[in-house]
């Protein structure tokens, strides 16, 4: 069955493999996600009807909320972005505009659909490719009835030149597929962008997408600059794939489908938004800039036109999934009309010293399974005792307890803490085919001064 149409059980158990615990916030997305392919399987006369049900996670720092949403956007194939809503300020003061995260997301819907495309035609543009390559070996004789290579006296009937060239280029072709002559060079013409940039004067009045729209028109319409290199067959068949793929691609079709794509299953995740929530007070200072962010966001999670360079773009139909530790403010401190555009609620549960040693084991992106990769990059194999694991988990746990509560990053910082010095010995100390077992001892003898110091601010992430 196809990723982006699995059930809600289904959702939550690809989800399952990669996030331990909160399995709440995993239902609650899973129903989201699958809500869309049940939008566009209505009548269409309700389709435009049924609005997302936006989520807010209320979490910890480090507890799985940008880890569960970036997630379901790959399940779905789907585009997303992630944002953080301190970063936008009311119109007037410094800061980025929020009309900048629709933007975004159209931008990586662009490359997923132009990522597919390239799938699409791969093995045409590769043909493509390889009777270049070919051609700047070995040129096309054209036919002549002059010019025999069969000795004279000869029993076997002539060859022309041209048969003999022909025989040689597929000789030549069969290498050139078995990846022989990778290192040969050749001469290939490649195209030059027709200039480096263009200068608007007295642009003030016009948006970006506009700029950059009026930039790319007069872009294409200078003539294409063309340059000779010479480069090894590996990197001209890298550079000739960009070219003929992007030759076969319809860019205009590639946007078309990207803008429908990020208008009916992009994803934009609003991290921090806590930070922009508080209780509204008189006069100028913080708290307004606050609740101007959040009346700035207010038409695009309601459902807007945007424009962009690829196209306007309405956000009537993304998902959006606000994210915030709630530690000061509480949701109620946002402003009525943003509240109601997030119906679902989910609270995320503090991680435990026993997720912690889940998260270390089960992922299939595990941390522990990120640092084999790393040695085994460098032929050493590295291993872990189930109780060095145990050890692990529990070293953070404590320092979260007694530093500051930075969730499942803690890990990060634990693990570095334990592996460095291995890291710097390999290669030259330990070499290839060497084998690391991490027990409990090590563990908490390399730990012991971690965990002892109670100034652990350098190692606060």
């Amino acid at each position: 069955m196809d990723k982006k149409y699995l059930t809600p059980q289904e959702i939550v158990k690809e989800l399952d493999k990669y996030i331990i615990g909160q399995d709440e916030a995993k239902k609650n997305v899973a129903i989201a996600l699958r809500n869309r392919w049940r939008r566009m399987n209505v009548k269409p006369e309700m389709q435009a009807e049924i609005m997302p049900n936006n989520i807010l996670m209320i979490g910890a720092t480090g507890v799985g909320k940008t880890e569960i949403a970036r997630r379901l956007a790959k399940i779905a194939d789907a585009p997303f972005v992630k944002v953080e809503a301190s970063k936008f300020t009311e119109v007037g003061y410094v800061g980025r505009d929020v009309e900048s995260m629709v933007r975004d997301l159209v931008a990586q819907a662009v490359l997923l659909v132009k990522r597919n495309k390239q799938e699409a035609v791969k093995e045409k543009a590769e043909k493509i490719v390889e009777d270049i390559i070919l051609d700047a070996l070995i040129p096309p004789v054209k036919g002549s009835p002059a010019g025999f290579a069969t000795p004279a006296g000869s029993d076997q009937e002539p060859v022309t030149d041209q048969e003999l060239n022909e025989r040689t280029r597929e000789r030549f072709r069969e290498k050139i597929r078995n990846r022989e002559l990778e290192d040969r060079k050749i001469d290939i013409t490649v195209q030059q962008p027709a200039t480096g940039g263009i200068g608007m004067i007295g642009g003030g009045m016009m948006d970006e997408a506009s700029m950059i729209n009026l930039q790319e028109m007069l872009g294409n319409m200078l003539p294409k600059k063309t340059k000779k290199r010479k480069v090894t067959i590996a990197e001209a068949r890298k550079i000739l794939m960009e070219e003929e793929t992007a030759r076969l691609i319809d860019m205009d079709e590639v946007k078309e489908e990207a803008i429908a794509k990020a208008e009916n299953a992009g994803i934009i995740f609003i991290d921090e938004i806590d930070k922009i929530a508080g209780p509204g007070k008189q006069g100028g200072g913080p708290d307004v800039s606050r609740e101007g962010v959040q009346r700035d966001l207010l038409p695009i999670v309601e459902g807007s036109a945007v424009n962009t360079k690829y196209g306007v773009v309405k956000t009537d139909h993304v998902l959006f999934i606000a994210a915030g530790a709630f530690h000061v403010s509480k949701p109620s401190d946002l402003i009525p009309e943003l509240q109601g555009r997030f119906p679902i609620r989910v609270e995320l549960e503090n991680l435990t010293e026993d997720d912690f040693y889940h998260i270390l084991k089960e992922p299939r992106t595990a941390l522990t399974r990120q640092y084999q990769a790393l040695f085994e990059a460098e032929q050493v194999a590295l291993s872990f005792t189930d109780e060095a694991l145990r050890a692990i988990a529990r070293t953070a746990f404590r320092i979260n307890e007694e530093v500051e509560n930075i969730g499942a990053r803690r890990l990060s910082t634990v693990m570095s803490h334990l592996l460095n010095e291995f890291l710097f010995d390999v290669p030259e100390k330990i070499g290839p085919n060497a084998k690391i077992a991490i027990s409990e001892e090590m563990v908490e003898e390399k730990l012991a001064g971690l965990v002892q110091n109670k100034d652990l601010s350098q190692y606060i992430l």
